[in-house]
């Protein structure tokens, strides 16, 4: 059988002047237009093609590699939307169509937008979604408590990033472990901190033992300092008694904190103390 929305191995059948023609050995066929003809292959050669449908609804072979395949999730930037639906760029000719009622929100031409490939089993017709959480599945995980596993980030709220873990399970950044800058589409390693009793999943992106021990520390800090109007008149040369008066923390666990955030680019450390960087000022409050 030949798939629609995969790439897979077929066998040159015949040379024609469209194009040659694959089969798959079963009696089907697809055809590579010649703009895609291997050099060098003849009838009886296998080509490694992607098979989608054409602007005809025909289905039709390509030696170009899409940016996803059926069943995969991938960041696409949209080229352009309209009341049909929103047309994403995936690496191939044909753009790839997200429907109106596919989208979580509407997509505006120029938004990057993490889509799901599926395809509609009645027309053959490859189409994607925005809908993420309807393609990932936690009722069976395949993951557990400490294990390193592989992020896609989706979604941004007011808890954090949604984040698809391995290909396959929605899980969730919280936000305030979050001291780096994160974006739609970021690919990036993670851990899994918690699996929660109705299985949703918590990730962090430090390694476990590390993560429980810094992570409450860089909240402490930051805390504090918007609570503070954005300054502390500590440094690294500050006593050991000092911050413990003011954290409760030592001064190994300050430094440590104090590291996390000024490689997040959170703050700025100077001869007078520390200072949350100009874009994390807007979130800054004084004691009441």
């Amino acid at each position: 059988m030949i798939h629609t929305g995969l790439t897979q191995e077929l066998v040159i059948l015949r040379n024609t002047s469209a194009g040659l023609f694959l089969g798959d050995g079963e009696g089907n066929d697809v055809l590579l237009p010649n703009k895609y003809r291997p050099a060098g292959k003849d009838v009886g050669a296998t080509v490694r093609v992607f098979v989608y449908r054409d602007s005809e609804d025909r289905q039709v072979a390509t030696t170009l590699e899409p940016l996803m395949h059926l069943g995969e999730f991938a960041p696409l930037k949209v080229k352009a939307a309209g009341h049909a639906g929103a047309f994403m760029d995936w690496g191939l000719e044909k753009d790839l169509m997200v429907p109106y009622a596919e989208q979580r929100a509407a997509m505006q031409e120029g938004q990057c937008w993490v889509v799901y490939l599926a395809l509609d089993e009645q027309t053959d017709r490859l189409y994607g979604s925005t809908r993420v959480e309807r393609y990932l599945d936690n009722a069976e995980l395949t993951v557990a408590e400490d294990e390193q596993v592989q992020l896609l980030v989706f979604n941004h709220s007011p808890l954090g990033w949604s984040v698809i873990v391995n290909g396959r399970h929605l899980g969730l950044l919280h936000g305030s472990e979050v001291f780096r800058h994160l974006a739609i589409g970021d690919r990036i390693p993670g851990y899994v901190k918690q699996v929660r009793p109705d299985h949703k999943l918590d990730i962090t992106l430090q390694p476990i033992g590390y993560s429980h021990y810094n992570d409450a520390n860089v909240a402490l800090l930051l805390n504090h300092l918007r609570q503070q109007g954005g300054h502390l008149p500590l440094t690294d040369k500050s006593s050991p008694e000092e911050i413990h008066q003011v954290f409760g923390i030592s001064k190994k666990a300050f430094k440590q904190a104090v590291g996390a955030l000024y490689k997040a680019r959170k703050l700025t450390i100077g001869d007078d103390g520390i200072s949350l960087t100009d874009g994390d000022k807007g979130q800054t409050r004084k004691k009441p």
